[in-house]
């Protein structure tokens, strides 16, 4: 792992040859095996075994004669300094490290590994790969090097706030600003945690919890974004039955990783300081701004049972509001699908 400032990026060889040829391809430019072999220091035999490991990850790889290899799409490296330098200045105080993987099965199991930061501080976690990435209830997340951001922050509340269930909502309308900063439009929140452009999943959002019965409660909050799929892997996606979409499909030319992680982790970090004192009560009216689901038939699907009805949007506490045909029911956790108007 490396940390802010470069960290261990000078001892290169202790890192694998994956991901030094990636750092070289990440400009979207050609590069023959040639270049790569003599600027990597190692045989042309070596790099041609390193572009198909990166292709197994999912990266999507050009290879032409005599010009060499490309990145489908060029997709900055990450890097946690220049994450860092671009940090609101009230979330470069609140963020104690910043810290960038190649691979990690998880970026929210390593920060729940970890022991909770200090009230009023977080870490950061990103990795290019995750081995065993996942969405809610277990669901796996495809994220293949450079064409995805895979985040994760840990953030200390003194005690369990109020309407803690909530929080996911805030962190989808704190992720909603960043990316309409840098460009996005339409965008839209599906309840409970998934930012949707045109009816297509763009990105999720996933909040682990570690709390005492009373006292400091510790949340994970992992969020992943589709920034540079390409057509085959959101077909791949849509023949699951998820229909997907990434940032460079929703007209975001050519988005830093780099600048969205900053302005991800920057909104967040102000939107959990205003959480922990005002609840949803500072993120309610852009969340039904943007919300996908209100005056469509849906299907909620809880551990008890499954019940249809009509969205009527969420309400101060953040629970999902249905009409269904015996009156007016709340939902505080579920799995929703659009049903066919009948």
């Amino acid at each position: 792992m490396r940390q802010e400032g470069g960290g261990s990026r000078a001892g290169t060889h202790g890192q694998p040859l994956a991901e030094r040829v990636f750092a070289c391809l990440a400009d979207g430019e050609f590069h023959s095996g040639e270049e790569l072999a003599a600027t990597l220091g190692v045989s042309r035999s070596a790099v041609w075994k390193a572009v198909h490991a990166l292709r197994d990850l999912g990266a999507t790889l050009h290879a032409v004669p005599n010009r060499g290899y490309r990145l489908r799409a060029g997709s900055d490296a990450l890097d946690a300094r220049r994450i860092r330098e671009q940090l609101s200045p009230n979330a470069r105080e609140c963020v104690s490290s910043v810290e960038t993987a190649w691979t990690v099965d998880s970026t929210n199991s390593v920060l729940l590994a970890r022991p909770n930061p200090p009230f009023g501080t977080c870490e950061v976690m990103l990795a290019e790969y995750q081995s065993a990435g996942r969405g809610r209830r277990g669901r796996a997340w495809v994220a293949p090097p450079g064409g995805s951001i895979c985040l994760s922050l840990s953030w200390s509340f003194r005690e369990v706030p109020q309407d803690l269930g909530a929080l996911g909502l805030a962190v989808g309308v704190c992720a909603l600003r960043a990316l309409r900063s840098l460009g996005l439009e339409g965008g839209r929140l599906k309840w409970p945690n998934d930012i949707l452009v045109n009816g297509r999943k763009l990105g999720g959002i996933l909040i682990e919890l570690r709390a005492e019965a009373t006292g400091p409660a510790c949340v994970i909050i992992g969020i992943g974004l589709n920034v540079a799929l390409g057509e085959p892997l959101l077909a791949q996606i849509e023949r699951t039955g998820m229909p997907a979409t990434d940032l460079i499909a929703s007209a975001v030319a050519h988005p830093s990783r780099n600048t969205l992680v900053a302005a991800l982790v920057s909104d967040v970090v102000e939107g959990l300081k205003r959480f922990e004192n005002e609840a949803m009560r500072p993120f309610i009216e852009e969340w039904r701004a943007a919300d996908a689901l209100r005056g469509t038939q849906i299907e909620v699907r809880t551990l008890s049972g499954s019940v249809s009805g009509w969205a009527k949007g969420i309400d101060l506490h953040g629970a999902l509001v249905v009409e269904t045909p015996q009156g007016i029911e709340r939902f505080i956790s579920g799995e929703v699908t659009v049903r066919p108007v009948q």
